[in-house]
């Protein structure tokens, strides 16, 4: 896999830019695969790409309830799992939130997380080494996993600089 896009983007960066790639790129996806991506699916979506931070789902909700009137939970959570299914997010375990994906990846690919915990951003960078290593120790151990995320908690380069 390969990730064209900076892991984390410049604070100065165009983010209205950065959100409508993110759209096109769930468009094109859900147009690839057959699938709908009702404007529901694509509210929510847009609420993840209001920023490069992980949102909760009730977080998603309010960010919703700004410009419409405020959505179910369970149809803000159908709409979470459609868009995780088709690879446009990704779920932050340790934080219970989810984050917007505009990268072209195989959706088994393993990525790597990385939470800068001063500006709450998250980057994605690939992590195929650490699958490779992780599949052959858990076939050791005799383990068949079924979940398996990988998130470092640290500073992002921007803010080291600040």
């Amino acid at each position: 896999m390969t990730l064209t896009k900076p892991a984390f983007p410049a604070p100065d960066h165009d983010h209205r830019r950065c959100a409508a790639d993110g759209i096109e790129h769930a468009e094109r996806v859900c147009q690839i695969r057959s699938q709908k991506f009702t404007p529901v699916r694509r509210q929510v979506l847009q609420a993840l790409l209001s920023s490069h931070r992980p949102l909760g789902a009730y977080e998603v909700i309010d960010e919703l309830a700004k410009s419409m009137p405020r959505p179910a939970p369970i149809t803000v959570y159908r709409a979470l799992d459609f868009l995780m299914e088709n690879g446009l997010v990704h779920r932050i375990e340790s934080r219970n939130a989810y984050l917007a994906c505009g990268h072209d990846h195989d959706m088994a690919a393993m990525v790597a997380f990385l939470i800068c915990e001063a500006c709450g951003s998250v980057g994605e960078i690939p992590a195929a080494t650490i699958a490779q290593s992780l599949g052959a120790a858990t076939r050791a151990a005799g383990f068949a996993p079924k979940l398996s995320v990988v998130e470092i908690t640290g500073i992002c380069a921007h803010c080291q600089k600040a």
